[in-house]
């Protein structure tokens, strides 16, 4: 499984990275279009469809959240430990969403977006064995996804902060937007699980699972840096 990164079809894993983390720099970011920030700002009252559109938007192209997903699930055969993760995350995802944006809670974007990118380098080691190696244990991946989902939905509160947002309707419509980030998220998850499920029954798998995930820890690093070279220069300026 250790093998060296140019055997097999090493141009499978090449294709993973590249479509979840190396798409345009808008994508690498963990915010909302500009086209749908104009709309939240300009609309008023209850809109639970289209803040649900817009939930479910966000997650099947937030490619921070579809990396972290991707190494959660990498090594979850049974349906049964697949719904508990997911549940997890979505517990953290959802309780920040709602609690940052409703009470206004501040923080700097870039650093909590640098925090995400790193929850994909920690699951990238993590599918590689890395802290048992190096450390002689196994930390509790239940509590990891838990704690990386309030990370990743305190990231997406901090965008929809910066928005003028009309206080009237403010706690349906933001229920509706993580409903409909929660539905993004079933749909996401049945790709990945489909292409999973096809790829795991290949003789391939095992001996290309490794490379993956150094590829995944690689795009988890360029996302953090590209969030912390964000916070420095909005610093200087």
């Amino acid at each position: 499984m250790r093998t060296a990164f140019f055997n097999g079809r090493w141009w499978l894993c090449l294709a993973i990275a590249c479509f979840f983390g190396l798409g345009s720099g808008s994508l690498l970011a963990h915010g909302v279009t500009v086209g749908d920030q104009g709309y939240i700002q300009e609309i008023s009252g209850v809109n639970l469809i289209p803040y649900t559109y817009l939930g479910a938007k966000h997650m099947v192209t937030g490619y921070d959240h579809l990396l972290f997903l991707f190494g959660v699930v990498f090594f979850l055969y049974r349906l049964k430990h697949i719904g508990l993760y997911v549940t997890l995350f979505a517990i953290g995802h959802s309780s920040t969403l709602l609690l940052g944006v409703f009470f206004d809670i501040p923080a700097n974007a870039y650093l909590i977006d640098a925090i995400i990118g790193l929850s994909v380098v920690y699951k990238a080691l993590d599918n590689m064995g890395a802290y048992q190696r190096w450390f002689g244990f196994q930390p509790n991946t239940k509590v990891a996804t838990l704690v990386f989902g309030l990370f990743h939905g305190f990231g997406l509160a901090t965008k929809i902060q910066a928005f003028d947002m009309d206080p009237d309707g403010l706690l349906p419509n933001l229920i509706a937007f993580n409903v409909g980030v929660e539905l993004g998220q079933l749909l996401a998850l049945s790709a990945i699980l489909i292409f999973m499920g096809f790829w795991r029954k290949t003789a391939s798998f095992y001996r290309q699972a490794y490379n993956t995930n150094v590829l995944l820890m690689t795009v988890g690093f360029l996302l953090t840096g590209y969030q912390f070279a964000g916070y420095f220069i909005s610093a200087t300026q």
